[in-house]
């Protein structure tokens, strides 16, 4: 945990892209769900960074007070389940190794007035 209280988190999903569909749309979709809209101003409440592969494996990194972790993947898991692609599975997982270096940045993220 950070000073400013936040923990460090990863939710990863298996997905069904459609044929031609562009991977980032999903990260999109998610960086709406929790911030309002893909480009806004000022810091995020939620610091979070994504990964989506051409054969649909999502990630999201995000850092998050604990309270919050379920409302965070709460909205998560709505914008997975309501884009044009298919859910296979979805879920929380446990941090690797060579993850800690950009959950560490994300968490150098100011805190939102």
């Amino acid at each position: 945990m950070d000073e400013n209280g936040r923990d460090r988190y990863v939710h990863e999903a298996e997905l069904e892209l459609a044929a031609g569909a562009d991977p980032r749309s999903v990260g999109a979709s998610v960086t709406v769900a929790l911030c309002g809209s893909v480009d806004h101003e000022g810091p995020c409440r939620w610091p979070n960074n994504h990964d989506t592969t051409p054969d649909g494996h999502y990630r999201v990194y995000f850092v998050a007070p604990p309270a919050d972790e379920a409302e965070v993947r709460r909205r998560v898991e709505q914008a997975l389940r309501g884009g044009d692609w298919i859910v296979v599975r979805s879920g929380p997982r446990d941090l690797r190794p060579e993850e800690f270096e950009l959950l560490e940045r994300l968490a150098q993220t100011p805190l939102r007035d």
